[in-house]
């Protein structure tokens, strides 16, 4: 059995980050990547995808973007050569091709037992990048429709040329799902969406990216009194899991309005109730969806205009949306065959896979019951998740941040044991 002190499973974002900070504190460790490649699950992203974040929010440790292009959005396989190349640069140690099969306690000894591809491997602490996306999650209803529609998950897409001929069904009216419908719609194919319940963002608000004023909120806030907020101050657990607001970076980066999707040809649905062979049922939400969008966005642009006046910044006045008359049609009831629908793609989210750790260490939720990625077992870690610690924890921009935080713990773990 090889004994190791410090293993990290996954070599994303999140296990690339701890390999940077591990590394510049002397820390011995190796990373467990299960892919045969880097770059995680970025490879599972459509050919069009951009990342939503301006490339200046790029921000791992010891490689913070400095491209020429700070306010673009990087492509999905600039981002995956990124990826690549902070592992190249920063020399980390990573081993490709290597599962994790199971962790658990090691017996007779102090530490973790992993069971990998590669042998079975004894370390003294355990870091869990597997990240935020792990099992794609389809609802009950796709196994009741019949076997003659093709379905995938958003997990799956690439093209509108995987697709059979016909209309593309889009299940679920997130980031991913907006952004899928768009791409489709790019190609010419006819798109019915079903919304749910996700918020959206300006892509521009008073003379910038409105990801700039996130950040400026994250970094300054409290110096003018404004919290950042955690974890802790969600209204529930499963807030932690609420879906990413509508917006792309394609194209420039524009906004993702569910009005104007329907004055462009989209169909809009309510919520999937139910499926038998091609018919589906349909909630009456999609008004509810739209207005529950919009007022995300007013809310959003309310806390920036309140960072603004605290900052006293000098910047063009907020301007008004022009007005989007749409009033979608009232459909309880949906034939797939009538609409001429081939496909049905589910952009319904993840949910956590951890099934092959063998600790008690999780809550109803699936997710690991800890302190800023800190377990209650000594030497067990997670990062990269949504809401770790705070609401850019899985992003780019602010992994790198707990990845400092946990290194940091570690060291001091590792002192007090050689006092």
């Amino acid at each position: 059995m090889q004994h190791i002190d410090t293993i990290v499973i996954g070599g994303g974002q999140a296990g690339l980050a701890m390999s940077y900070c591990l590394r510049e504190r002397g820390i011995d460790h190796v990373v467990l990547e299960a892919a045969p490649e880097l770059g995680g699950s970025w490879r599972n992203r459509w050919d069009s995808f951009c990342l939503v974040t301006p490339n200046h929010a790029i921000r791992l440790p010891g490689f913070a973007y400095r491209g020429p292009d700070p306010s673009g959005f990087m492509p999905r396989d600039a981002v995956i050569a990124y990826l690549q190349q902070y592992a190249t640069v920063g020399r980390l140690p990573v081993h490709l091709g290597v599962r994790v099969q199971s962790l658990r306690f090691h017996m007779g000894g102090t530490g973790y037992r992993l069971d990998t591809t590669a042998g079975s491997m004894c370390a003294r602490n355990v870091v869990v990048a597997t990240g935020a996306f792990q099992r794609p999650r389809t609802p009950s209803a796709s196994a009741e429709l019949a076997t003659s529609i093709t379905q995938l998950h958003s997990d799956m897409y690439r093209t509108p040329a995987q697709l059979p001929a016909g209309a593309v069904l889009v299940v679920g009216s997130a980031q991913s799902g907006v952004q899928i419908v768009e791409d489709l719609q790019a190609a010419g194919r006819e798109v019915f969406l079903s919304t749910s319940r996700a918020g959206r963002l300006p892509r521009r608000y008073r003379g910038r990216d409105f990801f700039d004023w996130m950040i400026l909120a994250w970094e300054l806030g409290p110096q003018v009194g404004m919290s950042r907020k955690t974890v802790s101050e969600l209204p529930s657990p499963a807030a932690r899991f609420a879906s990413n607001p509508q917006l792309t970076g394609r194209d420039g980066g524009h906004e993702v309005n569910l009005r104007r999707l329907g004055r462009q040809g989209v169909v809009l649905l309510g919520r999937v109730e139910s499926a038998s062979g091609k018919r589906l049922r349909l909630a009456s939400d999609v008004p509810d969806n739209m207005r529950f969008a919009d007022e995300w966005a007013v809310k959003a642009k309310a806390d920036a205009d309140r960072l603004i006046d605290l900052l006293g910044l000098d910047v063009p006045a907020a301007a008004a949306d022009a007005p989007i008359n749409f009033q979608p049609a009232a459909i309880s009831e949906l034939d797939l065959d009538s609409a001429g629908i081939s496909t049905v793609i589910w952009a319904t989210g993840y949910r956590p896979a951890f099934d092959w750790i063998d600790l008690p260490v999780f809550d109803a939720y699936g997710y690991p019951q800890q302190q800023r990625g800190v377990a209650d077992f000594p030497g067990l870690y997670f990062l990269g998740l949504p809401w770790l610690h705070v609401q850019s924890s899985s992003l780019l921009y602010g992994v790198g941040e707990d990845a400092a935080y946990l290194a940091g713990w570690i060291a001091d773990c590792q002192a007090q044991a050689a006092a």
